[in-house]
């Protein structure tokens, strides 16, 4: 049903309706700047990037041909769209502190929260930030395919379209991220 609603949509704005895109806009803009707050911590810059995501999505709109679901051919444009953001600050002069590195918040797989004890918290908040270092460390496309997976909730095919590779690489990238988390997992709680 929602893809349906996205095609007809994608259909009225290849037609020249505005509001059309601006109902697109509105369905994704929060999605769409929780994945690039993964990227980019600064909250102001990544609203910035996401709006850039979007103009690039309505400039890109007439050649879109639903080969994709329209959600996965827009979050490959916000991802490129931060990545492309990393690399220009990157080439900044060093004046403001830049992290070529951005770190993903992974807030949400720590699920001890249900038990709300001073020691579950503190357990809760040691295991997030031994996760997010696990996470820092990971190459880029292996950090990209789990936070796809963990944080967006994508199937494998769909990760797959994003980051442009076959299904296989994905199960792998995800195999092989899991595997070196739960390695630093055990290595620093024991």
């Amino acid at each position: 049903m929602g893809e349906q609603l996205d095609e007809e949509l994608v259909r009225q704005v290849q037609q020249g309706d505005k509001t059309a895109f601006d109902i697109l806009v509105r369905k994704y803009q929060y999605k769409i700047a929780q994945l690039i707050n993964r990227y980019i911590k600064d909250p102001q810059e990544a609203l910035d990037v996401a709006q850039e995501s979007f103009i690039k999505a309505y400039r890109a709109l007439p050649n879109f041909r639903g080969e994709s679901a329209f959600y996965t051919w827009l979050y490959r444009i916000a991802i490129n769209t931060a990545k492309n953001h990393i690399a220009m600050r990157a080439r900044r002069p060093s004046g403001d502190e830049i992290e070529i590195e951005e770190a993903e918040q992974f807030e949400s797989a720590v699920r001890l929260r249900d038990q709300e004890t001073p020691e579950a918290l503190a357990l809760s908040e040691e295991l997030a930030q031994v996760i997010q270092l696990a996470l820092d460390e990971l190459p880029e496309e292996l950090r990209t395919a789990i936070s796809l997976r963990e944080f967006e909730g994508m199937s494998y095919d769909e990760i797959a379209q994003v980051m442009n590779c076959p299904v296989g690489t994905v199960r792998s990238r995800i195999f092989r991220a899991r595997e070196a988390i739960d390695k630093k997992l055990t290595f620093l709680l024991g």
